[in-house]
């Protein structure tokens, strides 16, 4: 084999991986991460689990990639152990669909109609309507779409090219007589390992195999070593995957790994002791692309069938050898959301970006409950409801560092263009609530002073401070149903009612100065309600922040300052009416 001969094949290979790369990476994009959330929906159906890991796999073209993301759901405590073992199993199945579909490099016949189905026929269209997708679609679904085409045929054109390389070498005795040593079991199950766990690919090295059959070289009794060791070989992806994850994402890749093991073993000594009875005649026949997707098929379905009614067990071995040394920490309900956020679900940007959403909504509403708290601690504080403002604000600030790191980390990914508005406006928006919580411990201190002092305020006090407190609860609900539905009609109504809001701080501030000239007020309740009011004034200008972030991140602007000076202009009408229905609605007595 010459240089040029192994610079194709070199060559070749590096296409067809990066062909493949490039396919995964579009069908994950067009799924938008539904895949992903069908497997966070599962039941505790096995068959279903099965079903759906191998629709799944089918789809995203990847066992490697459902498998990590079963770790990942694990770890994060979206999907139980047992629920993982059938996805695993499924992944099985789900890979083959690769080698059915290079398989199609391999049909011979002069017939029009059936060379369509050459993938040396149809790749050139595909790749054509692809470029023509990227080129000139505006819509980022079709990008996307284009994205798969040009994938597959990039693939294809990189297995066409492997095929030509190596045909030669069918003349050439030494390459003959390597593969000869691989018709012994052990060797070419270590060969088929080594090889997988190097391109972390069952399906890649799969397809390898079926682009070295063109030299008639290949034969089955060397093929089928081969491809048990591959099925080996993938499990190194989960294994790595589960690194610094917790002991329930650990056994998840450890069953991935006993599966195939088991699996893998099971098929070997039945296959062999068959074959030294009956002694299959294909064995000694050159085997082809199709013969190779029906060997991976059988085998994953096999194993599948037998080893689906003992999964239990399979759970228990990897509870065994991943124990539990000590007891492991309760884990809390913020914990538990933000390890939603698992680095694992990075490489599925689409799904990474739902996870986040949630996060953020729970964060949301912790900000939220802390302002309630802190607002009943006015009229009756107790210790309780002290510590619980705390404590949702210490879970806020864990919310906003686990989401910054995150939100940042996801920002290197590409993404599609709402997400990486999405993304821009959580970004924007978790300082916001996290600052609320914060004044929401102000609100709650001052209640404690007043507590501590034994201070009152007068009845005329009380009921002003209820009007402004109304006011912001309101505008804090209205600024959350804008961020969670991305309702820009709604953070229209956010900024008049801000307004108002300032109009009633500034207009307590003059009454209670009205009330201590008249001896009515003392100056230390005058610094109190001060603070309270302040603190109330600033949660409304961060409900404003997040309406103007929904309002202007979409139109890629994001000037606040301008923004609002239009806005607040004297001849628009529409914000002068809602303003003066929010005066009208929250009159102070």
């Amino acid at each position: 084999m010459d240089f040029f001969s192994i610079l194709t094949l070199v060559g070749g290979l590096a296409l067809f991986l990066y062909g493949m790369n490039v396919m995964g990476d579009g069908l994950a994009k067009v799924s938008g991460g539904k895949m992903e959330r069908i497997l966070e929906t599962l039941t505790s159906n096995p068959l279903k689990a099965v079903g759906l890991g191998a629709a799944v796999t089918a789809v995203i073209q990847s066992s490697s990639a459902t498998t990590v993301m079963v770790v990942g759901f694990v770890n994060s405590g979206i999907m139980k152990l047992s629920q993982a073992v059938g996805v695993i199993m499924g992944a099985n199945i789900g890979t083959t669909i690769t080698s059915w579909i290079l398989s199609l490099s391999g049909i011979q016949s002069d017939n029009f109609f059936i060379q369509l189905f050459k993938p040396s026929t149809f790749s050139p269209v595909l790749a054509i309507v692809g470029v023509a997708f990227l080129m000139f679609a505006k819509s980022e679904k079709k990008k996307d779409i284009g994205m798969i085409f040009i994938g597959f045929a990039v693939l294809m054109f990189g297995m066409e090219s492997m095929s030509s390389a190596v045909k030669p070498l069918a003349d050439v005795p030494e390459f003959t007589g390597i593969l000869t040593q691989f018709s012994n079991p052990i060797l070419g199950m270590i060969a088929g390992t080594i090889l997988t766990a190097v391109i972390q690919s069952s399906s890649a090295s799969v397809g390898i195999l079926q682009a070295l059959c063109v030299t008639g070289a290949v034969s089955f009794d060397v093929a089928i070593p081969i491809i048990m060791g591959q099925n080996i070989g993938t499990c190194v992806t989960a294994l790595l995957s589960a690194v610094g994850a917790n002991k329930n994402a650990k056994r998840a890749a450890m069953v991935h790994l006993y599966f195939n093991v088991i699996g893998t073993v099971t098929f070997m000594i039945l296959f062999y002791a068959l074959n030294s009875f009956i002694h299959f005649g294909f064995m000694g026949h050159a085997a082809n692309a199709a013969g190779i997707a029906i060997v991976h098929t059988t085998f994953n379905v096999f194993a599948t069938l037998v080893l689906l009614p003992f999964s239990r067990g399979l759970e228990k071995l990897a509870t065994l050898t991943i124990r539990n040394k000590e007891e492991e920490a309760k884990t809390s309900p913020q914990d538990i959301q933000t390890q939603l956020l698992d680095v694992r679900f990075l490489d599925k940007p689409a799904f990474a970006m739902e996870q986040s959403r949630h996060v953020v909504d729970s964060m949301a509403r912790d900000a939220q409950e802390s302002l309630r708290k802190a607002l009943s601690l006015i009229d009756n504080y107790d210790e309780k409801g002290a510590e619980d403002v705390v404590s949702l604000e210490d879970h806020v600030d864990r919310y906003e560092d686990a989401l910054g790191t995150y939100l940042v980390k996801l920002s290197q990914k590409d993404l599609n263009q709402k997400d990486s508005h999405d993304l821009s406006i959580m970004l924007h928006c978790i300082g916001d609530f996290e600052r609320i919580s914060d004044h929401a411990v102000n609100i709650m201190q001052s209640a404690k002073e007043m507590y501590a002092k034994n201070m009152k305020f007068s009845d005329k006090a009380i009921q002003e401070l209820h009007v402004i407190a109304k006011a912001v609860e309101d505008i804090f609900d209205s600024a959350y149903k804008v961020f969670a539905g991305q309702d820009q009609e709604l953070a229209k109504s956010v900024e008049p009612l801000e307004q108002v809001i300032d109009e009633l701080n500034m207009e307590l501030k003059a009454r209670h100065i009205r009330r201590l000239r008249e001896g009515k007020c003392t100056i230390e309740q005058g610094f109190v309600l001060s603070d309270i009011t302040t603190s109330l004034e600033r949660i409304a200008d961060h409900c404003s922040n997040i309406a103007v972030c929904i309002t202007q991140v979409p139109d890629d602007a994001f000037d606040t300052h301008s923004y609002l000076e239009h806005m607040k202009r004297e001849d628009n009408s529409e914000f002068q009416r809602v303003m003066e229905l929010s005066r009208s609605h929250y009159q102070l007595p």
